[in-house]
């Protein structure tokens, strides 16, 4: 059976059913529906070859070497589906709901499996998540000074009822030339939107989202603009943290981390530093003074996150002691409570 369903069905069934995308190999790689199977009907030369053709010759010619390529693969993609839909059911998907995927559902449906095709394809889903980065939905910010402990609250606040959205852990980085130190390869930028469409899809859109207050780039991810532009307009708490607590939290991490790591996210820096302070940064690494090369650094991010707060609109700060996750996050919800902004 073949049934046709809207984005919004698609992703309901999406968490229960197989998702198979059958685009190139590398149009998967730059982005896909997270749940989705790489299942490619061509690879990324035969896709070449068909769209040149398809430029040079015209449809029919194209189609016809689409299928000449597309029959010998049809036994062996009716064997690769059966061991990812053990109960014959699934959900398939290309660029635009065209050929591709019409034709992958077809043969699926021909051999006795339950199809649903994406009307509209994966461009209908992009869309679906740049709607989520245009909504009004309201935002709470947690701002402090790098080592303030502001990613470690988030977890906690959910704890409390709150709705979170891990933007840092979305974009497998932490946001500072220390960021990628210890964390996974990066997501494109368009498949960190897609993570995080997805992310904002489940929440209320009427109760507020607590966001970690970060620059439009996460390393080499860039931020949605409409997104980026609520988050400076929205409310921040501004963590307010003894420099001490940041410069010993900040050690201790870096203390675990390869010295070359840590030599090579100075040098991303050397310039905003300075030769001077740069040269003492790298001797403190090798001598394994990890809180002098702490301190180095904080220099630079300090000034620049003052620099970032003068253009906030509402900054509440609330001023901590410690670096209790637990204790600072209900500290924190006391605050927003007392000021009406939850």
């Amino acid at each position: 059976m073949l049934h046709t369903l809207s984005i919004e069905e698609f992703i309901q069934k999406a968490a229960h059913l197989p998702v198979l995308d059958v685009r190139a190999p590398k149009e998967y790689a730059v982005g896909h529906i997270p749940q989705a199977h790489s299942f490619p009907i061509f690879d990324d030369e035969q896709r070449a070859i068909i769209g040149t053709a398809y430029k040079k010759q015209g449809h029919d010619p194209a189609v016809l070497m689409g299928l000449d390529l597309f029959g010998p693969k049809m036994s062996a993609f009716v064997k690769k589906a059966g061991k990812l839909a053990k109960d014959k059911e699934l959900l398939v998907h290309c660029w635009r709901g065209g050929m591709r995927s019409g034709a992958m559902a077809w043969l699926l449906s021909f051999s006795g499996y339950n199809v649903h095709l994406l009307e509209g394809g994966y461009k209908k889903y992009r869309h679906l998540m740049q709607e989520q980065f245009q909504k009004p939905r309201p935002f709470l910010m947690i701002g402090g000074l790098t080592g303030s402990g502001k990613t470690d609250l988030l977890p906690h606040l959910q704890q409390l009822g709150q709705q979170t959205v891990d933007l840092e852990g979305i974009a497998n980085h932490k946001g500072s030339a220390f960021g990628s130190i210890g964390m996974p390869e990066q997501p494109s930028t368009e498949h960190f939107e897609n993570l995080l469409g997805m992310e904002l899809l489940r929440l209320s859109e009427q109760q507020p989202v607590w966001l970690e207050d970060e620059s439009i780039t996460i390393g080499r991810i860039v931020l949605p603009k409409p997104l980026y532009d609520r988050m400076q307009e929205s409310p921040l708490i501004m963590l307010e943290l003894p420099k001490q607590l940041r410069v010993q939290k900040l050690a201790e991490e870096y203390c675990q981390t390869d010295k070359e790591l840590l030599e090579t996210s100075i040098l991303k820096i050397k310039k905003r530093l300075g030769g001077l302070a740069t040269k003492e940064a790298l001797d403190a690494i090798a001598t394994g003074d990890m809180e002098k090369m702490v301190e180095i650094a904080l220099t630079y991010y300090d000034k620049t996150y003052a620099y970032e707060l003068d253009r906030k609109k509402q900054v509440v700060p609330l001023p901590l002691d410690s670096l209790d996750a637990a204790e600072n996050a209900q500290r924190v919800v006391a605050l927003a409570k007392q000021h009406h902004l939850i």
